[in-house]
């Protein structure tokens, strides 16, 4: 068995389109005999997470899957090693840079003994 990751892109509507689309991009690591196994293991995994219910505000949520972006083959992992890489360009870079800031210090908070 080889291991891979897969990017997998689902649509998240909110109350029948009233609220602006969302999109979330999911990393899997996946085990399969080769990248064929793997492509159609992550679209099985992408179909499986689609559903519909009802949010604490009583907004009708549909989550559907669009497909599969990307597939690696992960050979041998060293330590350090990057297996993936995104590019962002965004107008308001500093919000960026705020945001991407605050989501560390998320990570940060939740385990107190990086302080």
């Amino acid at each position: 068995m080889h291991r891979y990751l897969a990017k997998l892109m689902f649509n998240i509507n909110i109350d029948n389109g009233t609220h602006n689309t969302q999109f979330d991009e999911q990393t899997r690591l996946l085990e399969a005999r080769n990248i064929e196994d793997a492509f159609h293991k992550a679209r099985a995994i992408g179909k499986q997470e689609e559903e519909t219910f009802v949010n604490h505000d009583n907004k009708l949520v549909d989550w559907k899957f669009i497909d599969v972006t990307d597939l690696y083959a992960l050979e041998q992992l060293k330590d350090g090693e990057q297996i993936y890489s995104t590019t962002y360009e965004r107008e308001d870079a500093n919000s960026f840079i705020r945001f991407i800031r605050q989501k560390s210090m998320v990570i940060q908070a939740k385990s107190l003994t990086f302080a």
